[in-house]
């Protein structure tokens, strides 16, 4: 008969647990886990520092505490990793943030976890940093997940401020009083003009509040005593949403996760408020403490980015690939794969309709190989499209007006076109002041841009030179 090993003993006193195929720290079963006591290196780095004398002490032990014990035991448990004996490596705390994020959701990209435990890192040091990206968690349908992400975030950025419907004067207070990391849910109802949501304040709030150096100024006082105020108002902001209602001047400086319904083979951990509190808290520590020892060297780094990481996207970006290049180990690596994966996906999403109205028009000049149309033929091939909505934009069918105010932004005017029976119609061209090409090479993917001969033209244009506007207005 074996003789019970005193140390397990010990664990089973402590934990309740006799159960050899379950965590002794948390109680779940430790599944894949290579260590025979321990499910993941943050119930592991729990267990160390709440019974091994690594915890933190108000008083720096200059007195005794009877609930942490003066040395550790003698023989070890089975760990993942060698407990830290000092200062932690930033990889193996991102790696216990990433591995406690995943454990709660099912997400759409392998890449989602890690980013949001460099974004959970920055919060502890945005102050050392010139931008803040914008973290959105939108969902086409109600249920995708998008409040659990906010839900576990609380406990592991710094000063969380979970709100659904703060007004913005009280953002503005909680802001300036700072530090702040907001937290917003179903920001979708605010946005929503459908749901009678413009508020300006708020959408000006968040831009300006994404660089270290912005204020927004109110007066504030009565009218015998009115001053200006400039309030500070740079801090993280994490918002969740069904998609399609946040303002673009928000997305274009967000880092932004679409999130989807579970499947029915998807298992997530089972969210007890108090239990992944009491779990997150030492996780939370730990990535403080991290960032407080190497915040003002992160904010200080130039890091490289990814070679089709460029303007605002690398802005988004520095401060989580720096955090990324310090930690070491996988990191580097990792952040820049999830930068190349969360920035593509950002360029496949439509702008705007003036946007996809370009890419459309580049595609018909393009299989046509041709350098001008007419408005009549460039309406008739646009309303037979297929999946665009040129045939019922608003309603109804897109229209030369329409057509002239959309590309009219962009710095296309429309043009007179000689056709080949001598009459003069309004069309647009490919080149020269006020043609397509100048858009399209500033607002649409430069490896598209230049025509090839695809299909013969089915309108021929006699010639190409201009002729008198013969009193035409532009459509």
């Amino acid at each position: 008969m074996s003789t019970p090993d005193p140390l397990m003993s010990a664990i089973d006193a402590l934990t309740g647990s006799t159960d050899p195929a379950v965590c002794v720290q948390c109680g779940r079963p430790r599944e894949e886990s290579p260590s025979a006591d321990f499910c993941s290196e943050n119930c592991q780095a729990v267990w160390h520092a709440t019974r091994t004398g690594t915890a933190s002490v108000a008083d720096g032990g200059a007195t005794p505490s009877a609930d942490v014990p003066e040395a550790a035991p003698e023989r070890p448990l089975s760990w993942l990793g060698p407990p830290p004996p000092g200062e932690e490596s930033g990889a193996s705390v991102l790696d216990a943030v990433r591995e406690f994020v995943a454990r709660y959701n099912a997400f759409p990209s392998e890449h989602c976890a890690p980013m949001l435990a460099l974004w959970y890192a920055h919060t502890h040091a945005a102050d050392h940093f010139y931008v803040t990206p914008r973290l959105i968690l939108d969902s086409a349908e109600p249920g995708s997940g998008k409040t659990r992400v906010l839900e576990v975030a609380q406990f592991l950025v710094r000063a969380p401020e979970m709100t659904i419907s703060a007004t913005t004067a009280a953002l503005f207070r909680m802001v300036s009083d700072g530090p702040v990391t907001i937290l917003f849910d179903e920001v979708d109802a605010i946005f929503n003009p459908k749901n009678g949501g413009n508020n300006e304040d708020l959408r000006a709030l968040l831009n300006a509040g994404y660089k270290r150096s912005a204020t927004i100024a109110r007066c504030v006082g009565d009218a015998r005593a009115m001053k200006v105020e400039r309030f500070p108002v740079y801090a993280p902001a994490a918002l969740a949403g069904i998609a399609g209602h946040m303002p673009a001047t928000i997305t274009t400086r967000a880092i932004t996760v679409h999130m989807k319904r579970r499947r029915a083979d998807e298992e997530v951990a089972e969210f007890w408020e108090e239990d992944v509190e009491h779990e997150a808290r030492p996780l939370r520590d730990r990535l403080a403490t991290w960032m407080a020892n190497t915040g003002e060297r992160v904010g200080n780094a130039r890091p490289t980015m990814p070679p089709t990481v460029r303007d605002r996207a690398a802005e988004i970006w520095r401060p989580l690939i720096a955090i990324a290049d310090h930690a070491g180990d996988h990191w580097p690596a990792t952040a820049r794969a999830a930068c190349e994966y969360f920035v593509t996906n950002a360029a496949t999403q439509p702008d705007s309709i003036g946007i996809r109205l370009l890419d459309d028009l580049r595609t018909l000049y393009t299989q046509r190989d041709t350098d001008r149309m007419t408005t009549a033929d460039i309406l008739t091939n646009l309303h037979n499209l297929d999946e665009a909505p040129w045939a019922e934009l608003h309603g109804k069918p897109l229209d030369a007006r329409a057509l002239g105010k959309l590309v009219g932004k962009y710095g296309v005017r429309s043009a007179n076109i000689r056709q080949s029976n001598g009459s003069v119609v309004k069309g647009y061209r490919r080149d020269g002041d006020g043609g397509l090409a100048d858009a399209w090479s500033r607002y649409l993917p430069a490896a598209a841009t230049s025509a090839t001969a695809a299909t013969p033209q089915i309108s021929a244009v006699a010639d190409t030179t201009d002729v008198a506007d013969a009193g035409a207005t532009s459509s």
